[in-house]
């Protein structure tokens, strides 16, 4: 069965930090670009950030620039996100996707494989 786990979720204090990983399961995604999203409460999915196959490249969501940074392990086959500066308006479930297309991708229709989600929640 092929699945994508994320972890590293949890509760912290405005301005803090959070690293969520995910990992494949049943194939790795070498050659996918892979992506993070998020969804809070009430709202639709939101792009987050996107990194390349081969990690020569990165996309980010206007509203995590120069806060978030994604990264992938090729040892591993292991995406990350590191985020810094957390605000409350980042508190929501934060969903690893794999996507076969050839341009990062930047919307939901876009992904073809997704993780389960790991909350994240920022206290004020």
């Amino acid at each position: 069965q092929v699945r994508l786990v994320e972890s590293g979720g949890g509760s912290v204090q405005a301005g803090g930090s959070l690293r969520l990983s995910c990992a494949p399961s049943g194939r790795t995604f070498a050659s996918y670009n892979m992506g993070w999203l998020r969804q809070a409460p009430g709202k639709g999915r939101e792009f987050v950030a996107a990194i390349r196959w081969n990690g020569a490249s990165t996309s980010y969501g206007d509203s995590v620039k120069g806060r978030f940074t994604i990264s992938r392990d090729a040892a591993n086959y292991t995406l990350y996100l590191e985020m810094n500066s957390l605000k409350p308006e980042d508190t929501a479930m934060y969903y690893c996707a794999a996507s076969p297309g050839a341009l990062l991708a930047t919307t939901p229709g876009e992904y073809r494989y997704w993780g389960q989600g790991t909350q994240v929640t920022v206290a004020s």
